[in-house]
């Protein structure tokens, strides 16, 4: 047995290093070591080995199956020596490397964190629900009458079914208050969808993030303080800042707010950016109805609500003129963001 086991390491030394590729490689270790291969099937063979004999020519068969083992190893790395070299042929090592290119959150992205972290700090908790509605959530529990303009088709984009994607992120807000009893404070970001002519300040898809506080003695100096302090720490504190008497169905009084914008080689205008009010009592009516209790019951809780688009406020803090860049994915305008 033991002028078996140096033939088949002779014959087996020999087969490997006459291989010349990774294929040739495996072939020879499968016919030699795997559970068919010549040294294998000599191994079963050391039951039958006498008593005496047992210790060398285990020892024999070890050293045989190192020595294959090892020939096979510096065989494979000889191969692939041979092959990374060829791939390296006619490359210049010496030229100077390609940097790898960077890329950036997009200027949504970094205004919509930014956003929440501010509001984080003071007290709201994030919110959040789904963007396919029905009309109780985004219209009925909001005070909207049936003939109310953003019902119609013309505004809103309606699904066979009879329901729609949401207007505003306001249907979060009554999601919330139908699951949760006051106090709450909560802002809900997220994507709306309204059937907007698309020009520079306009989209039919925009980012917006909404805001509701309801406790027992939520007053408008508290809606007012909280804006202005928000929107002082998203652009400075230079930054110009105007409430203007408005109407919304689900506030009173309601307002919107507008931010001076100064565009680089523009005059700088007026730019609205949020509408916001105080919680009108027929959305507590309608909550209170839903959750069939008097939580919401405007005798014992008032609260105030906003709504801002996030693409707006990105053109206020960049100097954006045009909102279409947003979304036309152009590198050359987003590289600026990196």
């Amino acid at each position: 047995m033991k002028d078996q086991i140096e033939a088949i390491q002779t014959e087996a030394l020999a087969r490997i290093d006459s291989a010349n590729d990774a294929k040739t490689i495996e072939d020879a270790r499968v016919g030699i070591l795997g559970k068919q291969g010549t040294l294998t099937k000599v191994s079963a063979g050391m039951r039958d080995v006498a008593k005496e004999d047992k210790a060398a020519v285990g020892q024999l068969l070890n050293a045989a199956r190192q020595a294959i083992t090892a020939a096979l190893d510096s065989k494979k790395s000889a191969l692939q020596d041979i092959q990374d070299a060829e791939a390296l042929k006619g490359i210049d090592a010496t030229l100077p490397g390609r940097s790898v290119h960077q890329g950036s959150l997009h200027p949504l992205t970094h205004i919509r964190h930014e956003a929440i972290s501010i509001l984080r700090r003071m007290g709201f908790a994030l919110a959040d629900g789904p963007e396919i509605e029905d009309e109780f959530h985004c219209f009925d529990a909001l005070n909207t009458p049936e003939d109310h303009p953003a019902r119609n088709e013309k505004d809103t984009f309606y699904f066979d079914s009879g329901k729609l994607l949401r207007t505003h992120t306001s249907s979060v807000q009554v999601r919330t208050m139908e699951g949760e009893a006051p106090p709450v404070r909560i802002i809900a970001p997220g994507s709306a969808y309204r059937r907007d002519e698309i020009d520079a300040t306009h989209l039919s898809v925009f980012n917006q993030l909404e805001g509701l506080y309801v406790d027992t003695d939520v007053s408008l100096g508290d809606l007012k303080g909280t804006l202005e302090y928000f929107l002082h720490e998203l652009f400075g504190a230079e930054t110009e800042v105007r409430f203007r008497p408005h109407f919304f169905p689900f506030t009173e009084p309601s307002f919107e707010i507008d931010v001076k914008l100064h565009a680089k080689g523009q005059a700088p205008k007026w730019i609205e950016v949020a509408g916001c009010g105080m919680v009108d009592p027929a959305v507590f009516d309608a909550i209170s109805g839903s959750r069939k209790d008097d939580s919401y019951s405007p005798d014992k809780v008032t609260g105030f609500a906003f709504g801002m688009g996030l693409d707006r406020l990105a053109m206020i803090r960049w100097g954006i003129r045009d909102i279409r860049l947003l979304i036309e994915n152009d590198a050359r305008f987003l590289s600026q963001f990196a």
